[in-house]
C-alpha cells in the first residue's frame, strides 16, 4: 500500500471506504464499529475478535480485513465512536462548566461501555471523534485564571485526566466484582465483620475505624463530582 510514509499505512479514518459490493450484507467502517460495540458490550473485550465480528455481521472474516487490517484498528474505529457520544456534551460559555460537562459525559460513557475503561491511558486515542473531545476539553482549560501558558495547561491537562482514568477505573472494577461474585453489604459484613471488628478493637487503627463506623456509602455520580471539582478547583487555581 503506497502512503505517505512508506510502507507505513495510513490511519484507518484517513483510508477510503471501500467500494461497495454486490453482497447480500452491506457494509462499512461504521456498521462494522457498532456491532463490535454491541459485542464488547456484551462480553468484554475478550467477546471481541475478527471471527467473532464476522459471524454477527454474517460475512466471512476476509471481506472484513478490506475495512481494518487487524484487531488494533477495530478498536481503534470502537473507541473513537465512544468519543462521538462523549463529543455530545453539553457546549457551555464558561471554561469550567465546560470540563466538568466533558467529564461527566465521559463517565456516562464509560458505564455504558465498560470495556472503554480498559483502553483508556493505554495508548494515545487519536480518532476524529477523540480529538474534538480533546480539543474542547484542552481549550476550555486554556482559559482558567491559573493556566497561564503551555506548561500549565500540560500540567492541568495531566492531573484531569489522571484523576478521571483512575476514578472511572474503580468504579468499574467494583461494578465488575459486585456482578462476579454476587457482592452485597450483608454478605461483606457476615464474611469479614467480626475480623474487622477485633482489628480495630485493638484501638491502633483509630482513622480508618471512625471511616467505618461514621461514613456513609456515598453515592458514585455525588462523589466523582465532588471529587472532580475538587481536583479542577485544584489544578486550576480557583480559590
Amino acid at each position: 500500500m503506497d502512503t505517505p510514509y512508506g510502507s507505513v499505512p495510513l490511519p484507518v479514518w484517513e483510508r477510503p471506504e471501500p467500494q461497495p459490493r454486490a453482497a447480500p450484507v452491506p457494509l462499512s467502517r461504521a456498521k462494522i464499529a457498532a456491532v463490535a460495540i454491541r459485542l464488547a458490550d456484551a462480553d468484554g473485550l475478550d467477546g471481541v475478535s475478527i471471527r467473532k465480528l464476522a459471524k454477527a455481521l454474517d460475512v466471512g472474516p476476509m471481506r472484513l480485513y478490506d475495512y481494518v487490517l487487524n484487531r488494533s484498528e477495530l478498536l481503534d474505529l470502537m473507541v473513537d465512536a465512544v468519543y462521538a457520544e462523549i463529543a455530545e456534551a453539553d457546549r457551555h460559555d464558561g471554561w469550567r462548566d465546560t470540563v466538568l460537562a466533558v467529564m461527566h459525559r465521559t463517565r456516562e460513557a464509560a458505564l455504558a461501555h465498560e470495556w472503554f475503561v480498559d483502553l483508556l491511558g493505554a495508548r494515545p486515542h487519536l480518532g476524529p471523534h477523540a480529538l474534538a473531545v480533546g480539543e474542547a476539553t484542552a481549550a476550555a482549560l486554556a482559559r482558567a485564571p491559573a493556566v497561564r501558558g503551555i506548561d500549565d495547561l500540560q500540567r492541568a491537562l495531566g492531573a484531569l485526566n489522571a484523576f478521571v482514568v483512575g476514578a472511572l477505573r474503580r468504579e468499574i472494577t467494583e461494578r465488575r466484582t459486585a456482578r462476579s461474585t454476587g457482592t452485597d453489604v450483608a454478605a461483606w459484613q457476615s464474611a469479614l465483620g467480626p475480623y474487622l471488628t477485633r482489628m480495630l478493637d485493638t484501638g491502633r487503627y483509630p482513622t480508618v475505624a471512625r471511616l467505618v463506623v461514621e461514613g456513609a456509602h456515598l453515592d458514585a455520580a455525588e462523589t466523582f463530582h465532588h471529587n472532580l471539582v475538587t481536583v479542577l478547583d485544584g489544578i486550576t487555581g480557583r480559590p
